[in-house]
Formats: C-alpha cells, structure tokens, sequence
C-alpha cells in the first residue's frame, strides 16, 4: 500500500474511501437518469442518500440499517431512506435484509381559505400567483413549476397540466380573475417556454417564509403549520364538497387510485357547519361570489344568498 504523504493524506493517485462512495453516489444518479427517472425521484433519492452518507457508512449496510432504525423521525422518512438506499445496494452489488416501515395513516388538517388567503395576500406578486394557481387546481408543487406557456389557454384560463407520479391527465380550470393576473405576468416578463423559473424546492422555500413571517407577525402559530401541499388539499376537500362526485375529483386531482381520492370524502365529513353568508343583488356579483367559491342558497326579494365553509 502506498505511504501516506507528510501532511497525513493519501496521495493524489490513491482513491480514499469517501472518494470512493462520492464517485459511487454521483454514477448511481447518472445511471438512474440514463433509465428515464424523473428529475424530482433523482433529487430524492439523492438527498437520502446523503443523509445516510453523512451518519453511516453507505459501505456497510449494517451500519445504515442501525443508523436508520434509531433516527428519530417518522416511519414514513425512514421508508424513504431506505429505498434510497436499496439504489445503492443494488448499484453497489451489496445485500442487506430491507427494514420495513410502514408509515401511519393520518388524515391532513385542512386550513380555513381565510388563512390560506392571508399567506397570499402577504407573498410578493410572482409567489402570490402561484399559490393562488395551487389553490385553485390542486397542483402539485412539481406539476406547477413544470408548467410551460403552451400548457395554458389563456382565453378560456384553461390549464393542461403534465400529470406527475404518472396520474391521469386532466384539464383544470382557473378563475377569470387569476387569469388575467396570469396573462399580465406572462406579458411582463415576454415568457415563451416555462411558466415559472427555479425548482419546487425553491417554490416551498419561498412560501416557508413567507408562512412563518406571517405566523411571527400575527402571533398565530396555527399559521406555521400549513404546508404548500395543503393548497392541494384544500381544493380536493372543496371540489367534493361542490360536486359530490368521487369519479370526477380523482380524475381532477390526477390520483391513479380512488383510496387516496376517498381521504378528501372523510374530512367532508368533519367539517363543521359553520358557513360565511353573503349576498348577491347582480349578476356581476354572484358570478364574483361563485368564483370564490361560495355556493347559492336561495334568493329573498330579489337579493340572491350565496354561503360557503368557513
């Protein structure tokens, strides 16, 4: 074996072992991106395997399946690390006895629209537009940031999404309102690819502190508790409520499976019948109050009555 050098490192031909796992780390992704990976699974992947890099060693499987088992986070993040790491194990030509975890089923919380409301109202322009595009089509965060100018018509605010996580294809619609908002954007910045630049982490980055300046400011830590996916959540529990239509709310959400669809049912079912009253005496107006997503009770001398959940 060669000598160490004077200053007690490996000379610069010799491989040390972190190179060694580093080199096996960046091929693995290369090979799983040569196989038609999303971009999203490579970056997953790749951050669980650096985490496990940094506490274990990716070598010894032992060692990881140790490190993981005492690490004190969720079954569902434990899950994840290990199927990353089951990449490395077959790239690697290792063999281990795969932990299985089991993540619990837990029902999302949904926010009131009055605070999902308020983080946009507090975000600059360009956040504010994509969280209200979230709001309205139940968007992943991905299937946002992918969208491109020619996924979007803009005379009807129809939206063509590329469905991630291989779900369906579906047509969304946006309001007239956000529409316009979204025809200004494009003409500002004269786009003519993608609608919106950076990544979904950058996306969930900038709406974390938007979220927690706002939760700080107001004293309100109910606030700091609502994630970027929750817009998602808020339109699935919406949508059946106005439609009662299981079938239609899966196709619109993109779910490939109606169990996940049949979540959004249950917490219907929990909600409380606390309603917000307004009134409508044009045309104009109740056509304003349906786009916010208020639905029409009845009409009383000639004063139409809209509602909707608080």
């Amino acid at each position: 074996m060669p000598s160490k050098t004077e200053d007690g490192l490996q000379p610069a031909h010799q491989p040390t072992k972190r190179n060694t796992v580093q080199n096996g780390l960046v091929n693995l992704l290369w090979k799983l991106k040569s196989e038609g990976r999303s971009e999203e699974t490579i970056r997953n992947i790749g951050k669980c395997l650096r985490v496990l890099e940094k506490n274990a060693s990716l070598e010894n499987p032992d060692s990881v399946k140790s490190w993981i088992a005492n690490f004190g986070k969720t079954e569902g993040y434990k899950r994840n690390l290990v199927n990353a790491y089951c990449h490395y194990i077959n790239f690697r030509g290792l063999s281990w006895s795969k932990p299985v975890y089991r993540e619990s089923a837990k029902l999302p919380r949904i926010p009131t629209e009055e605070k999902l409301n308020m983080i946009i109202s507090a975000s600059p322009k360009n956040l504010a537009l994509k969280l209200l595009i979230s709001k309205e089509t139940g968007l992943r965060p991905i299937e946002l940031i992918r969208l491109k100018i020619r996924d979007v018509d803009l005379d009807s605010g129809n939206i063509y999404p590329s469905s991630a996580k291989h779900g369906n294809a579906r047509v969304l619609k946006l309001s007239q309102k956000t529409t316009s908002l979204l025809r200004g954007y494009i003409a500002k910045y004269d786009l003519n690819d993608h609608l919106f630049k950076g990544t979904n982490e950058n996306y969930g980055k900038a709406f974390r502190r938007i979220r927690n300046n706002l939760a700080k400011k107001l004293n309100d830590s109910s606030i700091k508790g609502i994630k970027l996916y929750h817009f998602r959540h808020f339109y699935a529990t919406m949508l059946y409520h106005k439609t009662k239509d299981i079938l239609f709310t899966k196709q619109q959400m993109g779910h490939k499976r109606l169990t996940t669809t049949l979540i959004y049912t249950q917490l219907i079912e929990n909600e409380s019948d606390e309603y917000t009253c307004k009134v409508a005496k044009t045309i104009e107006e109740a056509s304003g109050l349906v786009e916010s997503g208020f639905e029409y009770v009845t009409t009383f001398e000639d004063i139409m009555i809209f509602r909707k959940r608080k």
